[in-house]
C-alpha cells in the first residue's frame, strides 16, 4: 500500500521511513495540540528526572567526546580520508565553514549574543560572585563561551565524523542507522535500523520547529521595536509564512545554489554586523577584551568541562542540582536533538576531507568565531550596562538598563542593545535580516536533510519531496502558534529535553563504533565501496 503511494505521489524514498515519520508527525502533533499542558507536566517531570539522576553523565559525555575528537584528530587515525584515498573536498575551505556555521549555529548567537552574558552578569553561575561586578563579567564571558564554544561543537561534530567515515568509507546509505553497523551489522536495513532513522527525522523536525517558532519571536520583537507591529499571532504566522517560503526556494535550488548562497550571504551580513559594533563601540577596549576573552576560556575550560555543581545542596536553599542544572545540562540536552541534521549535513559537505582537517575544522573554526562574536558583544553590553560599582554610579539611571531588557524579554535584548548605537534604525532593520536568514538556512538544511535520510542517498529527491518536509516544519511552527501558543512551545521543549536522553546514548555509541573502524583500518586498507567486515574488528 505504502510503495502503491509512493508511486503515486512519485517519490524516490524508502516508504517505511518516510510514511512511518509523516505519520508520527502528524500524531503527536495533534496530541500535543489537544493536551499541551499535561503533556508538558508529564514531561516538564521527565525532564527534573533527566536533569537530577543524570545530569552528570550529559556533563561527562560532552567532555570525553571533545577529548576522544581531539585523539582521533592527532592519532595516526587524522590522515584517513573520508571518501576515496584520492577524494577531494567538494567545497573550498570559505564556503565550508559559512555552509556548517549558518546551518549550525549562526541563529543561537543572534539569539543569545547579547542576552547570555548580560544574564550571567546579572545572575552569576556561581553563588560567590556578586552581580554586576568583575568577577560576574568575567564569569559571565566564561559560562557563555563555554556553552556555545568547543562542546557544542563536539556535539556536532562526533555524528559528523561518524556518518561521514562510515558512508564515505564504506559506501553505505546517508542514513542515521549507517554508523551502527560495526554494532548491529545488517540490522541497519531491517527494523531496527529504520527505527533508529525514524526517531533522527522526528527529533529533526520537531527541534527546528521550536526553533523557527523561537527565532519568530525575536523577529517580532524587532518589528514590533522597528515598525509598531503588534507582537501577536498574526504577525507571528506571517513571519513563518515568509520564512517557509525563502527556505522552499532555496530547498528548490538545492545545496550548492540555495543553501550555499543564503550561507555565504547572511555570514557576510553578520561579520559585517559585528565589525560595526567593534568600530562603532569602545574599539580599543574590545580589542583588548578578546585577547582577555581567549585566556578567560582557556583557563576555566577545564574546570568547566567538569563542574557538576555537586555542591548545590549546600549552597542553595532549594538543594539539588543549582543554576547548572536550569543552564548546562538543558542546553547539552537540546542540542544533542539536533546532532543528526546538523552531524549528517556536516558530513554531506566534507566529502574529501581527512579525519585531522574534518575535526580541528568544524571544532575549532566556528568555536573561534563564536568567542569572537560573545567577545564583541558580551563585553559592549556589560560595558553599556556598567561594570562594578563605580561605573554604574557614573552611569546613573542607564546602569542595568540591559539587564532590565533581558529579564523583560529575552528576544528584545539584541535589538534594546542596537539602541545605544549610531543609526540604531537601520542597524536593527538589519539585525532582522539577519535572523531571519539564519533561521531560513536551518529550515532549508534541516529539509534537505531529512530527505537525505528518507532516500539514504546525498542525492537530493525529487523537488516536491524536499519541499513537502521545508512545509512541514513551517506548518507545524505554525500551528504550535495559534492552536497551542506558548503552552505549546514548552511543551515540545520539555519533550525534546527528553527526548535528549536517548539521542545522547546514540550519540556516545557512536564513539565505540568509530572504534571499531578505526581498529579495522589496521587490518587492511579499506577501499570505498567495501564495507567493514565486523567479523574481522
Amino acid at each position: 500500500m505504502m510503495e502503491k503511494l509512493a508511486r503515486t505521489l512519485r517519490l524516490r524514498t524508502d516508504t517505511t521511513i518516510f510514511f512511518w515519520s509523516a505519520g508520527i508527525m502528524v500524531v503527536f502533533l495533534v496530541a500535543l495540540l489537544v493536551a499541551p499542558e499535561p503533556i508538558g507536566t508529564a514531561f516538564g517531570r521527565g525532564r527534573e528526572w533527566v536533569v537530577t539522576n543524570l545530569g552528570w553523565f550529559f556533563i561527562f559525555g560532552v567532555t570525553s567526546w571533545v577529548a576522544f575528537l581531539l585523539w582521533a584528530a592527532l592519532s595516526r587515525h587524522g590522515s584517513i580520508r573520508l571518501g576515496g584515498n584520492n577524494a577531494r573536498p567538494d567545497y573550498g575551505n570559505i564556503s565550508w565553514f559559512t555552509m556548517l556555521f549558518a546551518g549550525g549555529i549562526g541563529t543561537v548567537l543572534m539569539f543569545w549574543g547579547v542576552a547570555e552574558p548580560i544574564s550571567h552578569f546579572a545572575n552569576p553561575p556561581r553563588p560567590e560572585v556578586e552581580p554586576f561586578t568583575v568577577d560576574a563579567a568575567d564569569d559571565a564571558m566564561g559560562f557563555a563561551i563555554y556553552h556555545l564554544g568547543l562542546h557544542t561543537w563536539a556535539i556536532f561534530t562526533l555524528p559528523g565524523l561518524a556518518f561521514a567515515y562510515f558512508i564515505y568509507r564504506y559506501d553505505l546509505p546517508m542514513r542515521f542507522s549507517s554508523v551502527f553497523y560495526p554494532l548491529i551489522g545488517d540490522r541497519i536495513y531491517g527494523p531496527l535500523g529504520k527505527a533508529l532513522d525514524i526517531f533522527a527525522i522526528l527529533g529533526t523536525l520537531f527541534g527546528v520547529a521550536v526553533s523557527i517558532g523561537l527565532g519568530t519571536q525575536q523577529i517580532n520583537a524587532g518589528l514590533s521595536e522597528l515598525l509598531g507591529l503588534p507582537d501577536d499571532v498574526t504577525t507571528k504566522v506571517s513571519i513563518i509564512l515568509v520564512l517557509t517560503t525563502v527556505a522552499v526556494t532555496s530547498i528548490v535550488a538545492g545545496l550548492d545554489k540555495g543553501i550555499k548562497f543564503l550561507s555565504n550571504l547572511n555570514i557576510g551580513m553578520a561579520v559585517g554586523l559585528m565589525l560595526f559594533v567593534l568600530f562603532a563601540g569602545s574599539t580599543v577596549f574590545l580589542l583588548r577584551a578578546i585577547v582577555e576573552t581567549f585566556g578567560i576560556y582557556i583557563t576555566n575550560l577545564l574546570p568547566m568541562a567538569f563542574w557538576n555543581d555537586a555542591l548545590a545542596q549546600y549552597t542553595h536553599q532549594e538543594g539539588g542540582w543549582g543554576w547548572q542544572g536550569s543552564w548546562t545540562v538543558f542546553y547539552w540536552a537540546w542540542t544533542v536533538t539536533w546532532s543528526p541534521f546538523i552531524g549528517i549535513f556536516v558530513a554531506r559537505i566534507s566529502r574529501g576531507r581527512t579525519i585531522r582537517e574534518f575535526v580541528l575544522g568544524v571544532l575549532f573554526a566556528p568555536s573561534i568565531f563564536t568567542l569572537i562574536w560573545f567577545a564583541i558583544y558580551g563585553w559592549s553590553a556589560m560595558e553599556i550596562d556598567g561594570i562594578g560599582e563605580q561605573a554604574r554610579a557614573a552611569l546613573g539611571a542607564q546602569a542595568g538598563s540591559l539587564s532590565a531588557a533581558v529579564e523583560e524579554s529575552i528576544p528584545l535584548a539584541m535589538f534594546a542593545f542596537f539602541e545605544n548605537y549610531p543609526f540604531a534604525t537601520l542597524i536593527q532593520g538589519l539585525a532582522v535580516v539577519i535572523v531571519a536568514i539564519f533561521f531560513a538556512t536551518s529550515s532549508d538544511s534541516a529539509s534537505l536533510v531529512v530527505d537525505m535520510l528518507c532516500t539514504g542517498t546525498p542525492d537530493p529527491g525529487p523537488w516536491h519531496q524536499r519541499v513537502f518536509w521545508g512545509v512541514s516544519e513551517g506548518l507545524l511552527a505554525v500551528m504550535l502558534i495559534v492552536l497551542a501558543g506558548d503552552a505549546g512551545l514548552t511543551a515540545l521543549q520539555e519533550v525534546i529535553t527528553v527526548v535528549g536522553l536517548p539521542m545522547f546514548i546514540l550519540v556516545f555509541a557512536m564513539m565505540f563504533a568509530l572504534l571499531r573502524g578505526f581498529a579495522s583500518e589496521r587490518i587492511r586498507d579499506v577501499s570505498i565501496g567495501r564495507r567493514p567486515d565486523i567479523e574481522e574488528l
